[in-house]
Parts: C-alpha cells; sequence; structure tokens
C-alpha cells in the first residue's frame, strides 16, 4: 500500500476515534438534540453564519466518514433553520459528504479489488456504464439501503463521479424534504420512527421504482424510435426466420424447430457452411492424411522401416471432397425438413425488420414475414490490399479445396491458426513451403513460449519460415512469380509458384441490404450486436462470423442457441450469452488448445495469476507413442485452485483440454481433477499430474514437518537415515548386533 493511502488511513482513523473519544455517539442524538434545542437556538440566532457553516461541515464530516447521526443532523437543520435553509444545507452537505465518501473508497480499495478480481470488477463496469444512473436512483430512493453503503459500494465501480454527484443529489432531495420538515416540529417528535410513517414508507418504496419503472419506459419509447417509419405485419408467415445455413444458422433453426415454432432458413450456396465445405471438416480431413505421411517418414521412431511417401496430390484432394460428402448429409435440406424446418435456397435482403425479399436460386422472388429474424450469413476470407496480388490468382482457405493439381513451392502469408494448420499440412505431404508472417512470432494469440515451441517445430519439419517480413507487393519477373517483403528495412525477394492467402476472415453482409434497416456494418463486415445479440431492432439477431467476437464453428452454435432462444421468448425474458468459459484448438502437430486468460491477457487485465506447468515428456502414454514434446500451463487465482486459464501444448492437445474446459465452466478447482481417478495410461492423466504439480507447490509445510516429527516419535524416535547408510555402518558392526536390529 502507498503512502498516501497510508495517510489517508490514518486521518480518518483519528477523526473516527476523535468521535468515539468525545462520545460522539451519544451527542448525536434525539434526546439530546430536543434538550439542548433552545439553547443551541439562541447561539445560533447571533451567529447565523458561523453556525451555517459549522453545521454543514459537521454534516459532510459524518457523512463522509459513515457515522452515526445523519438523520439526526437532518432533523436539527429543520429546526433550527427551517424548511427552505434547512432543506439546502443538508442537500449540498449530504451531496459533499458521500462524494468524499465515494472517493475514499475508490481511492483505498479500487485498485486492489481490480487486481483480484478484474473479471468480475470488469462486468460490473459495463453494467454502470450502461444502466448506473437508473440503478443507483433506486438504491437511493428505497430507504432500506443505509446510505453509507451506497457510498462505498459504488465508489469500487466505474461510475463517473459527476453522474454519482448529481444522481445522488436529486434522489435525496424527497427523503431529506421528509426529515427537515419534521425538524421543524422536533419538540413533537418522541422517536425517529415517528417520522416516517407505514405510508411514507410506502410511498418510497413506490418511488424507488419509478427508475425501473422509467428504463422500461424508455426502453419502448426507444424501440418506438428505431421502428419509426416501418409498418408491422398484422400477422407473420415464420415466428422465426435464419438467414444461413452454416453452424449457426442450423442450431438456430434446429432450436426453434425442436421447441415448435414455424421457422425458414434461407442459404444461397451450400447447407453447412464454411465448416462442412471449406472449413472444419476439409482441413481436419487434410491434417489427417498429411499426418499419414509424417508417420509412414518416420516409422523409425515406432521400430519400423521409414519408407518413402508417395502419393497423388489429386488422391488426397479426393479424398478430403468424399469425406465432405459423407458429412453432408448431417446438415442436408432432406434431413431439416424432416425435423420441420423450411429450407430454402436463395438469396436474403431485408425491406423491413419483419421481412425479407428472397431471390430463389430459380430466379423467383418472394416476399418472406417472421417476428423474428436472425443473421447467420457467415463468413469468408479477407484479401489484403497487396498491390499485385489480384493477379496472382490467390487461393483462400475456400478456394483451396478446388486444386488438383500440386503446387511446386506454395506460398502462405499469415501465422494464425489457419495458415499454421495449412502450412504444416502440405509441408508434411512434401509441397516446399514458405510462410511469411508479419509479426514477430506465430499465433500472435498465444503467450510466447506456446509461439516458440511451434515455431521450432515448424523449422525441423522444414518450413521456410520468415518472421517479421511485411509482403510490399508481388510481381512476376522471368517468368517467375515473387513477393517482396520488408524485413527490418531491407527488400526480400521470395519466389513461389501459388500463393495462399490467410490473414483473418470478415463477415457476409454485403448483399443484405442491411442499410435500409440502417444498420451499419463494422470494417470486417461483422455487425454489431448487444448482450443478447440483437442489432439494432429487438427482433433482429445476428450470432456466428458475422457477430463475432469469436469465429470457431462451436462459438457459433454456442450463440445459436441464445439468439434463437431470445429471437422466440424475448418478449418474456433476453439471456445474455456468456463467452467466460470459450476454448479453442489450433489443429498443429503439437496442437495448441487454450480455455480462457494466458499470461499475457492476465499481465494487461491486471489478473493476478499463479502458474503451474506440467512437461507432457513426462506422461507414460505420451513417451510410448513417442509424442513426449509439448507442455500443460494452467493459471490460477494466487494461492487457491480456482483456475483462470489453461493452455496444452501437445498432441491429443484438444482432447485433455476439455477436462479444464468443464472444470472452468462448473466452478471446479484442480483439486477436484486430482481427486479424480483417471484410467492409466492415458493421454488426460496429464492433466491429473499438472493438477498434482500445483498441489506439491502449495503443500503445507508446516503441518507436513509436525507429521514428520509424529512418524517419527511413532518409530520410536529413530534416525532419518536412509536405509543404504543404516546397512553399510552396520557391516562393521558385530554379528549380534545385526541379529538383534534385523
Amino acid at each position: 500500500m502507498n503512502r498516501k493511502k497510508l495517510i489517508l488511513i490514518a486521518v480518518i482513523a483519528t477523526l473516527v476515534g476523535l468521535f468515539i473519544a468525545f462520545d460522539g455517539h451519544t451527542v448525536l442524538t434525539l434526546d439530546n438534540l430536543q434538550r439542548h434545542q433552545d439553547s443551541l437556538q439562541q447561539w445560533i440566532a447571533a451567529n447565523t453564519a458561523l453556525s451555517v457553516g459549522g453545521f454543514v461541515l459537521i454534516y459532510i464530516a459524518v457523512t463522509a466518514l459513515s457515522l452515526p447521526g445523519a438523520a439526526i443532523l437532518t432533523l436539527a437543520g429543520g429546526a433550527f433553520f427551517g424548511n427552505l435553509y434547512g432543506l439546502a444545507a443538508v442537500s449540498v452537505a449530504s451531496t459533499v459528504g458521500a462524494s468524499l465518501a465515494f472517493l475514499a473508497a475508490r481511492f483505498l480499495f479500487r485498485d486492489t479489488l481490480r487486481e483480484r478480481y478484474a473479471e468480475t470488477i470488469r462486468r460490473m463496469d459495463q453494467g454502470i456504464k450502461k444502466d448506473g444512473a437508473f440503478y443507483l436512483a433506486t438504491l437511493r430512493l428505497v430507504p432500506v439501503f443505509p446510505f453509507f453503503l451506497i457510498n462505498l459500494a459504488m465508489g469500487l465501480t466505474a461510475m463517473k463521479l459527476r453522474t454519482y454527484a448529481v444522481v445522488s443529489w436529486l434522489t435525496m432531495l424527497p427523503g431529506t424534504f421528509v426529515y427537515v420538515n419534521a425538524g421543524t416540529q422536533l419538540a413533537q417528535i418522541e422517536a425517529l420512527g415517528d417520522i416516517v410513517s407505514a405510508d411514507v414508507l410506502g410511498a418510497f418504496a413506490l418511488l424507488g421504482l419509478f427508475p425501473l419503472i422509467a428504463k422500461v419506459v424508455i426502453g419502448f419509447v426507444r424501440r418506438r424510435r428505431v421502428y419509426r417509419g416501418f409498418q408491422k405485419p398484422a400477422q407473420f408467415d415464420y415466428n422465426l426466420l435464419v438467414i444461413g445455413g452454416g453452424s449457426a444458422g442450423l442450431v438456430s433453426a434446429y432450436i426453434a424447430a425442436a421447441v415448435k415454432a414455424k421457422v425458414a432458413l434461407i442459404e444461397r450456396d451450400k447447407m453447412g457452411g464454411d465448416c462442412l465445405n471449406t472449413g472444419c471438416v476439409p482441413s481436419k480431413a487434410l491434417i489427417r492424411s498429411a499426418r499419414a505421411a509424417d508417420t509412414l517418414r518416420h516409422a523409425d521412431r515406432y521400430g519400423l522401416a521409414s519408407v518413402p511417401v508417395k502419393g497423388s496430390f489429386a488422391n488426397i484432394m479426393a479424398r478430403v471432397k468424399r469425406i465432405i460428402a459423407e458429412v453432408e448429409p448431417h446438415d442436408s435440406p432432406e434431413r431439416y425438413r424432416k425435423l420441420g424446418v423450411d429450407c430454402i435456397q436463395g438469396e436474403a435482403r431485408f425491406v423491413s425488420p419483419w421481412e425479407v425479399d428472397v431471390q430463389t436460386a430459380d430466379g423467383r422472388r418472394q416476399r418472406l414475414t417472421a417476428r423474428s429474424i436472425i443473421i447467420a450469413s457467415g463468413g469468408k476470407p479477407m484479401l489484403p490490399a497487396i498491390p499485385g496480388l489480384e493477379a496472382m490468382d490467390p487461393l483462400t482457405s475456400d478456394t483451396l479445396w478446388q486444386l488438383d493439381k500440386q503446387p511446386e513451392r506454395l506460398l502462405i502469408i499469415g501465422g494464425g491458426p489457419i495458415g499454421c494448420e495449412l502450412t504444416q499440412a502440405f509441408n508434411r505431404l512434401g509441397i516446399p513451403v514458405t510462410q511469411v508472417q508479419r509479426g514477430a512470432r506465430l499465433l500472435p494469440r498465444e503467450d510466447q513460449d506456446v509461439a516458440e515451441l511451434i515455431q521450432q517445430q515448424f523449422v525441423s519439419e522444414g518450413v521456410d519460415l520468415r518472421l517479421e517480413h511485411a509482403p510490399i507487393e508481388f510481381v512476376e519477373e522471368g517468368g517467375k512469380r515473387v513477393l517482396y517483403c520488408d524485413h527490418h528495412g531491407e527488400r526480400v525477394g521470395i519466389t513461389f509458384d501459388r500463393v495462399l492467402v490467410a490473414v483473418g476472415r470478415q463477415g457476409n453482409t454485403a448483399s443484405l441490404n442491411l442499410q435500409a434497416l440502417g444498420i451499419e456494418p463494422a470494417a470486417n463486415g461483422t455487425v454489431p450486436v448487444e448482450e443478447d445479440l440483437s442489432v439494432r431492432y429487438p427482433n433482429i439477431f445476428a450470432c456466428g462470423d458475422v457477430a463475432g467476437p469469436y469465429q470457431f464453428t462451436h462459438a457459433a452454435a454456442h450463440q445459436a442457441w441464445y439468439a434463437a432462444v431470445n429471437g422466440l421468448f424475448g418478449q418474456f425474458r433476453r439471456f445474455r450469452v456468456d463467452y467466460r468459459v470459450m476454448p479453442w484448438v489450433t489443429f498443429t502437430a503439437p496442437e495448441v488448445a487454450r480455455v480462457g486468460l494466458s499470461e499475457e491477457e492476465a499481465r494487461a487485465r491486471g489478473v493476478a495469476y499463479e502458474v503451474t506447468r506440467y512437461g507432457i515428456d513426462d506422461l507414460d502414454r505420451a513417451i510410448a507413442e513417442s509424442e513426449a514434446h509439448g507442455f500443460i500451463k494452467v493459471l490460477t487465482v494466487p494461492g487457491k485452485d480456482r483456475i483462470l486459464g489453461a493452455v496444452v501444448v501437445g498432441s491429443r492437445g484438444g482432447e485433455i483440454l476439455a477436462e479444464f474446459t468443464l472444470a472452468m465452466k462448473h466452478g471446479l478447482g484442480l483439486n477436484k481433477i486430482l481427486g479424480t481417478i483417471h484410467p492409466y495410461p492415458t493421454w488426460n492423466e496429464a492433466a491429473k499430474y499438472a493438477a498434482g504439480e500445483w498441489k506439491r507447490a502449495h503443500a503445507p509445510e508446516a503441518i507436513l514437518r509436525l507429521l514428520e516429527k509424529l512418524h517419527r516419535w511413532r518409530r520410536g524416535g529413530a534416525d532419518d537415515r536412509r536405509p543404504a547408510e543404516a546397512v553399510s555402518e552396520a557391516a562393521h558392526e558385530p554379528v549380534a548386533r545385526r541379529d538383534i536390529s534385523q
């Protein structure tokens, strides 16, 4: 704690001590005020200015220090200064005192709480920023909540001082007036309970509901304003209309059909979206072929003769297409029609918040109306504005799968998950790969130690890795394609045959006519969503890649539940999407699987943490499979086993991570993982051993020393030398003694 805080604490302690020492709690009582009312009245009449100033200062001190007596002082204000001046003095003094208590709490405690409970404080700040004034007004108007607690609690939030002071002043006025007015009849008051009757308390309680009622009314007005200019249909064709047949759209439609809502799903291309046709499924099929090639090439690891890898690139890509075809029925229109979903192939454009115009594949147009609409139009690869790129016929994760001729030398731009997965896969299939990354490391969202391990693996496998190479332009020179990059001020040329661009994705919103609704997508094409996933209008929602912030298939499915439920039942209750536990996996070898905070994120957010590491080279199953490399890193609350984040770098990393994800979701700590029986030998034992490392680091040393002494005493005070030492010494003793010792 810094010096300024210590000084403030000393000042507060001194003032509180003086208040107690001079019996302040007995001075500021109704009985004492009534006994001395006449003499005080005479002194005040002779010293009006001094008495008003002194009264205000005393009131400020009592309120700022959260001392008892504020109610008595409010009565005194009415008794000695009358309704008008008493109300003014008390109102100003109480607001200033409350503001000082607010500032003191913020100065003394907020930083500490922010370090220890950063995520909780962040969510509180978001709520206060959005609804803080309404919330504070409700607390101030309902007399059940002690004013001093409100002062201290609000100081821990991000509420602005000006907002706090103004709202406090306005909402304390009614209660202040009641007490000041009662003070003008001080002699008739027998107890503080006489001031506020049950009827008055009831009126205050109703008054306390006013901010909440105002919030509802303002919400109604906002909705009327946002819908202005549109005519709501008298009836609807559907309860829910979903635009996009990818992961988010399919899950949304499935949920709506499951609860017997009438739902339509509009998809302009192929059902299944990116995941089935150009993303997860084909890339994992390719990665599996690449892993098989790597196993054959390094069969000597398993006691077999290594063999040269021979395979037709066209055959490999044909296998990828076969796998897509095998999975396709899971997402087919036929399956969803059987579930009760109207599947329409066509392109949708918004006409109003409840109506879309659909141009079907055969050229027909139709208007469809729905009470709620979900935008799940997905995303597409982003192409950077690099001069000459378009002339190179660039490949993306969408167009890559049409290749049937093997590139002679592949250039991959991008060091994120997609770029890394495809770099390693093509390299293992025998295609020379150069990977260009603008930044200083691969996988920039991961910690430095994670990125370094992947980089070392890539280099050891023969990838031509070019970090800190910023693309400048693409050119053709002497019949060869060349990318020129800036590398620390030097112009570097890289020759290649085909280029694959993997620098990120953007939302598919260009064809939706969102401008007709006044919805402005972000620069990356995603639409701005509220916590309930609504988009500007309470009946329009977005989920999946088009909504962000996570562009994963499982994140899209997670969001789809909230969008569908809020779209169908939002008039009764709305759910805020929960991103607290969001896992993801980069399917390189070794895999990189993470959930929760990384070290770099924790430091950036000011979250205190401890790190526990376990090397997978120690795991028996990993050793048996010649995959003994990688590590587990777990972040926990200092001194506690509560998990803040975990990363697994190793074979089967995605499966191992599931245990940490489950623990975080349900509030289970590392002790629970350690106490769970894991079959031997399995990969998931690594999670248990990581928990064991945490336990070892937090062993109660003092208790263990006491137990050591107890066990020594129970052995009869035997020494602690190792048996080998005792045997060695016994060899020089007489035989009889050795026999006795035996």
